[in-house]
């Protein structure tokens, strides 16, 4: 069922969430058990997908998906199904869609009118290109939630597998269909199971998944992407999509380290939540502070992400290049420093088995999921006291506003009497003014902000080489390694030089 909006286009509102415990059978009883769930009688499917496109994937360039949908086994109904738009960057998606029955395995082009498809293809050209570029093949169950308020709300789990050329990867889903009512009643019932099951918001699509199962990409490192801002957004619908695509990244690269062990997807993990955290200092003026959602659950979550980066910068950056300094030929030298990196990399793998434990813990899920509903339904809209008397305000000069205080701020830090406050304080403000410029680019003038972010970008360098290197150091000393090896790396962190102050 899909809902007609005033436009006439028939949409899908939905909302995706993972399970990061993948055992089907356990989940399968473990949600019917829920008190939402357990009165409500589920309705079970087989479902097997065929998506379509052309060898250029002309298709998945416009965000549009085509798939063919065969559901049952001994007698099938046959599905096809055209999506469009849909939001890349939030695990809310607002999509058209158009279903129709056809006849059987084949797609059908009579089957595509009424819908946008004449616009996209008015020749047939694109239509007659079209072939299968991967399948997903899953059992559904689902469950009708009617609320007092006249929401009514499906709830899907999706168990199974994604198929493309060659290579398969399971699938596991929570999906909330909004059949009646606000947007608001998929987050309602999605948190009532999240307080008993382990959840995380999921941005990516069976599609995009699918996509991305073919080019062998489905754990690739998610980096930040840029936004497309312009002077005409009002401010609060600009902050709300700058902060999203930063919630994206993080919350992204938290999916794929389920599945791999990449150093990258930590790394970038790390900087999605602090350009996250940034970006809420950036927008401060316009957010209610009391509205924020809390993630005192996400603390030890966070707390083994910049362990795990600390380690791994230490044994694959910074001490490899050091190794034929210490061992200058000498065996036992060259024995001691292959076992100091052995300890890092088994420290690394243990912290990395403890991140995945922490994303199956209910209270995680459950606040990845707080923050998410409070960026799609509950954020703060037009402005507070720093801008609401004027409602057409510049988003040029206030963007320029906001990043020159930041560049202020960060000259004044330079200045801290205690060298250690002053490396440290510096170091975070020159992150927070490269994250936001990046954010805000399109609305800054382009010759100043090329200056100050290259100086930003210098300044952080120069400080996180001598921090990279006093951090190993540290680490090392943790464990019972070879006295020698630790000495030297302690003398190597003595003379470090300072740092050069910005430049007018």
């Amino acid at each position: 069922m899909n809902i007609a909006t005033p436009s006439g286009v028939f949409e899908e509102i939905e909302l995706k969430l993972a399970l990061p415990n993948a055992d089907a059978a356990a989940l399968a009883q473990c949600l019917g058990r829920t008190p939402l769930l357990a009165r409500r009688k589920p309705k079970r499917q087989l479902l097997r997908n065929v998506y379509y496109d052309t060898p250029e994937q002309v298709l998945r360039q416009q965000r549009i998906s085509l798939r063919l949908r065969q559901v049952g086994g001994a007698d099938p109904q046959w599905l096809q199904t055209l999506k469009t738009g849909g939001s890349s960057d939030s695990a809310l998606s607002q999509r058209g869609e158009w279903e129709t029955a056809v006849t059987g395995a084949a797609l059908s082009l009579p089957a595509l009118e009424g819908t946008p498809w004449s616009r996209i293809d008015p020749d047939g050209v694109l239509f007659a290109a079209l072939a299968p570029c991967f399948v997903t093949t899953f059992e559904r169950t689902t469950w009708l939630v009617r609320r007092r308020d006249r929401s009514c709300v499906e709830v899907a789990l999706d168990i199974g597998q994604i198929e493309a050329n060659g290579n398969t990867t399971p699938l596991c889903e929570l999906e909330f269909e909004l059949k009646e009512g606000l947007p608001e009643a998929l987050f309602v019932v999605a948190k009532t199971i999240a307080a008993s099951v382990a959840v995380m918001p999921m941005s990516q699509s069976k599609a995009q998944r699918g996509y991305a199962v073919a080019q062998g990409t489905l754990h690739a490192p998610q980096q930040a992407q840029p936004v497309a801002l312009s002077a005409e957004r009002e401010l609060s619908r600009v902050a709300r999509l700058v902060l999203r695509e930063m919630w994206s990244q993080f919350t992204t690269n938290l999916q794929a380290l389920r599945g791999s062990d990449a150093t990258e997807i930590v790394h970038q993990a790390r900087v999605g939540w602090r350009r996250f955290r940034s970006g809420l200092r950036l927008f401060k003026p316009l957010l209610r502070e009391s509205a924020l959602p809390a993630w005192e659950a996400l603390r030890p979550l966070l707390a083994l992400l910049g362990e795990t980066r600390d380690l791994d910068v230490a044994r694959t950056q910074t001490l490899p290049a050091l190794g034929p300094v210490y061992g200058c030929a000498d065996r036992r030298r060259e024995r001691a420093w292959k076992r100091m990196l052995e300890v890092l990399a088994d420290s690394a793998r243990d912290k990395r088995r403890a991140l995945r434990q922490e994303l199956e813990m209910p209270s995680v899920g459950a606040s990845l999921l707080g923050i998410t509903q409070w960026l799609e339904c509950g954020f703060a809209a037009p402005a507070m006291a720093a801008v609401k008397a004027s409602p057409q305000v510049s988003l040029r000069g206030w963007s320029l506003r906001r990043i020159s205080k930041l560049r202020r701020r960060l000259r004044l830090a330079q200045r801290a009497a205690s060298p250690e406050q002053n490396d440290h304080r510096t170091r975070i403000l020159a992150k927070r003014l490269r994250y936001g410029m990046e954010a805000l680019r399109p609305l800054l003038p382009k010759r100043r902000t090329q200056v100050w972010y290259r100086q930003a970008t210098e300044l952080q360098s120069s400080i996180g080489s001598k921090r990279d290197l006093l951090q190993a150091s540290a680490l090392v000393s943790k464990f019972d390694l070879d006295r020698g090896l630790q000495e030297f790396l302690r003398g190597l962190t003595l003379g470090k030089s300072g740092v050069t102050p910005l430049s007018n």
